[in-house]
């Protein structure tokens, strides 16, 4: 879709820095007169004629001091965002993109252009008019970043597309077999455990949610190992992989079950991360695993008061069967104990709670690994805006999680839910270990700016900036 030289006529995108509108290489005199008022009174996208007659497209942009480099560039992918909606009115197909700011700052507006290039409509008798192809001549792009930019767009866009499909149409083995369809394009080695696997390893989690279901639930795990692999221990990413969640016989009222399609986010942000390193060809061991389900109702559903038996022989009672993404997960984390992982995380849309917390600005996470780790994977969600808030992951919790039947409960009290639904996770963890809760930004009801209506393909990209941060740490 981005291609680094126009060999055809394309309309033309233009950027430049708004605070040095009369140095602009690209604009001409006139131009550049034409527009001084205009981006004086801070317009956001503007159209004029060049020499030839020929409407281009200007995107200024003021670079402001007095923030930090972070934000800066989100508002540059906020800029392309913008001119792609004017492309979009105006149904290009094919754009051109000159660019006066820096190699950073082009490629965070070329990818805020790229992500917003997307709608899930193959429902639709009528398809959405798209940009076929974006074309970057500049000096400040490389070969090697269309490259990278392009795979980042090809795996988010599988990420949204598994979570805006419909559950006629993706249940636990479809999305069992979109992963063997990115891993038999890249290498990535796939095994599916069907239900007798998951019977053997007594997954009492992963059986008693679906027991709902008249269908089986599937345990997916994909390893990515090239031969230079730098880590001698594998990184593991765990995603809850609940394909539908009508809350079970606690079920969910009003319009809480709308977007419950949804609640297989998590799965989709490692599958998306790990199809994303493979294609990148990083050299890094990774291990991704998702326990696939559906929480339905029928006279065989698990009901409030049931006591599960987790893989590791741990009891839960359940107090509620809406809790149901924290229990499949517990079978997940205890599985990932066989690789004796460098560090785990897992990715799920596990509470409303975290949502309540931080906003759907980003997510919430917690856990037990290193500071060190920590820093790199806050630093990696600041630089892809896609932003993490540290929760407490007290002993306190612990309490709010007792039971008078079985070794655990699978509540806790009414405040604190996404930290007591961690606290619950952390006990099946002997390795170390961070829990992101992607409740908010995996799925919106409203677009925001390059982030679509339904799925956006959360924790992918924030995941590609963690992968190559954590490899130069090691090499250091």
């Amino acid at each position: 879709m981005i291609s680094l030289k126009n060999t055809s006529p394309a309309s033309r995108i233009i950027v430049i820095d708004a605070n040095h509108l009369t140095d602009s290489q690209l604009l001409s005199a006139n131009i550049q007169q034409n527009l001084k008022n205009k981006v004086a009174k801070d317009l956001k996208v503007l159209t004029s004629i060049d020499e030839n007659g020929n409407e281009i497209i200007i995107a200024p942009f003021f670079t402001n001091q007095e923030k930090d480099e972070h934000t800066n560039t989100e508002a540059v992918r906020s800029l392309g965002n913008l001119v792609f909606k004017l492309v979009s009115d105006a149904q290009l197909k094919e754009i051109s993109i000159q660019s006066e700011l820096s190699k950073e700052l082009t490629y965070a507006f070329v990818e805020g252009l790229a992500l917003s290039n997307y709608k899930f409509d193959k429902y639709k008798s009528k398809a959405t008019t798209l940009i076929d192809k974006i074309f970057v001549s500049t000096e400040n792009f490389t070969e090697d970043a269309v490259k990278t930019l392009n795979r980042i767009i090809k795996s988010v866009f599988y990420a949204r597309n598994i979570v805006n499909e419909p559950l006629s149409t993706l249940k636990a083995k479809e999305i069992s077999e979109s992963a063997k369809a990115i891993a038999e394009e890249t290498g990535i080695h796939y095994k599916e455990l069907g239900i007798d696997a998951i019977r053997s390893l007594k997954m009492g989690g992963v059986l008693g949610v679906n027991q709902g279901s008249e269908l089986d639930p599937t345990f997916t795990v994909l390893e990515w190992k090239p031969e230079n692999a730098i880590n001698k221990k594998p990184i593991v990413l765990v995603g809850k992989g609940v394909v539908y969640d009508t809350g079970g016989y606690s079920i969910k009222v009003g319009d809480g079950m709308m977007a419950m399609k949804c609640d297989m986010g998590g799965a989709a942000a490692v599958f998306g991360s790990t199809y994303l390193a493979a294609l990148e060809k990083l050299p890094q061991h990774i291990i991704t695993l998702v326990p696939a389900v559906e929480n339905r109702i029928n006279e065989k559903a698990f009901v409030p008061g049931d006591v599960l038996t987790i893989s590791d022989g741990t009891t839960v009672e359940v107090l509620n069967t809406d809790a149901e993404g924290r229990l499949i997960l517990a079978d997940a984390l205890v599985y990932a104990q066989q690789f004796d992982p460098e560090f785990v995380f897992d990715f799920a849309t596990l509470t409303g709670a975290a949502m309540r917390a931080i906003g759907t600005g980003g997510a919430a996470y917690m856990g037990t690994a290193s500071d060190e780790i920590k820093k790199i994977a806050l630093e990696a969600a600041n630089s892809t805006h896609e932003r993490i808030a540290e929760l407490p992951l007290w002993d306190d919790y612990a309490e709010q999680l007792k039971s008078e039947v079985a070794d655990l409960s699978n509540l806790g009290g009414p405040l604190a839910g996404a930290s007591t639904a961690g606290k619950f996770l952390q006990h099946f963890t002997k390795y170390p270990w961070l829990h992101f809760d992607i409740a908010a930004p995996a799925f919106l009801s409203s677009a925001s700016s390059y982030r679509p209506v339904g799925g956006t393909g959360s924790g992918v990209r924030f995941m590609l900036e963690f992968f190559k941060s954590y490899i130069a740490h090691v090499k250091k």
